[in-house]
């Protein structure tokens, strides 16, 4: 080492420590503004005497707390809600019992005030309509009719309004249960991340449909092979994938149970990888489960329990994709239809549809546990819960 290099050195290191303290300041500056980042939440709801459609609310992740908006968006019995990719349209699926065919409303949204402005509305074609999607690249929204057992679709247009229907597909057949499979009952429509894939849990038959759309022509065709079979009487309601993409669960409404599956991006494939309970081991009364939701970094699998009334949290093997049950925990309140983790992953939103609340839960992140934060808010028959940015 030659001693005129020492003072280059010296500098070196001093500007080193400088720009590694700039960066530092950077990093806790960015953290601030996240996590000083609020957030409107969008409630859907079964109208009658106490609900009048779609309710607003605001969220402060920094807190955990929750405020009251009131009405945002008067529609009948808006019971799923999705958003396009830009989140600056809503769109309300409405299920609508008996053989009167459902239908799906499109709305601006202020993300100011919360308030949401109505477009226009399209029928489904089929009946107790019960779950929508639109797709990544926001050309086309997807229906699934529970009641009548049937998928449609419809292009979005760049008003953010709808067309008539674009596709439509048909199930038939039925499966054990001969009070709630004696038809098909389509129950969701799920998207595959690189948006090639459209998943369709079927309750009636015991099955998952997959297919493969065409966002440009609005359209959707079955893929090789069409559907996954699962055990009779599973009774599949929702669908969600893995982050890894390596994965997919399906829960299951009258098994009270998960089916965890491998899947083959490239083919839209499923295999069976396991099914477990999402009850507590002494329990033996009725049950309906409900929704399913992964965190973000795919260690956890939540899971709603109607009949328990409770949340059920597992544990994901990264290397095998099977599930562990970590927790049963109850939600406070009665007939959880659908809960959603707000987006930092530090609380749970549980709708208790038949008490008419939501509550708040933290959520740990290294264990996947869930505590009641205390507080619990006042909201007629909530039956599914989206997060927007607030503006």
């Amino acid at each position: 080492m030659k001693i005129q290099d020492l003072p280059f050195r010296k500098a070196a290191t001093l500007s080193a420590l400088v720009i590694g303290a700039f960066f530092a300041v950077v990093a806790v500056a960015f953290a601030a503004k996240h996590s000083a980042d609020k957030y409107l939440v969008y409630v859907g709801t079964y109208t009658g005497p106490k609900s009048k459609g779609i309710y607003g609310l605001h969220f402060d992740p920094a807190t955990g707390r929750l405020e009251q908006i009131g009405l945002v968006g008067e529609v009948e019995s808006p019971s799923f809600l999705t958003l396009n990719p830009a989140q600056n349209h809503l769109y309300a699926i409405s299920e609508i019992s008996g053989k009167t065919n459902g239908f799906v409303s499109s709305f601006a949204l202020d993300k100011k005030s919360g308030m949401l402005k109505f477009l226009n509305k399209v029928s489904t074609g089929g009946t107790v309509s019960c779950h929508l999607v639109v797709d990544k690249t926001n050309s086309m929204l997807l229906v699934a009719n529970y009641g009548s057992g049937s998928v449609a679709s419809f292009r979005v247009k760049p008003d953010g309004t709808l067309s008539e229907s674009t596709a439509f597909d048909q199930h038939s057949g039925s499966s054990v249960d001969q009070r709630r499979q004696r038809g098909p009952h389509a129950h969701a429509v799920v998207l595959s991340a690189d948006n090639h894939f459209v998943f369709v849990p079927e309750l009636g038959l015991d099955e998952i449909f997959s297919y493969r759309i065409d966002p440009a022509q609005g359209t959707f065709t079955a893929n090789d092979p069409p559907t996954v079979k699962l055990k009779p009487g599973s009774g599949p309601r929702h669908f969600a994938f893995h982050p890894n993409n390596k994965y997919a669960y399906s829960i299951n409404e009258l098994g009270s149970s998960v089916t965890a599956f491998t899947y083959d991006a490239t083919k839209g494939r499923l295999q069976e990888l396991q099914t477990i309970s999402t009850l507590p081991e002494r329990f033996n009364g009725v049950n309906n489960s409900a929704e399913i939701q992964l965190d973000k970094a795919g260690h956890f699998v939540y899971a709603s329990n109607r009949g328990n009334d409770s949340i059920t949290v597992f544990s994901v093997d990264s290397k095998k994709g099977t599930l562990t049950k970590v927790q049963v925990v109850s939600t406070e309140g009665k007939t959880p239809r659908n809960f959603s983790l707000d987006p930092t992953g530090q609380y749970l939103l549980a709708a208790n549809q038949d008490s008419d609340t939501i509550v708040v839960f933290k959520v740990d992140k290294a264990s996947g546990r869930l505590t009641p934060s205390g507080q619990t808010l006042s909201v007629p028959s909530p039956v599914c819960i989206q997060f927007v940015p607030a503006a």
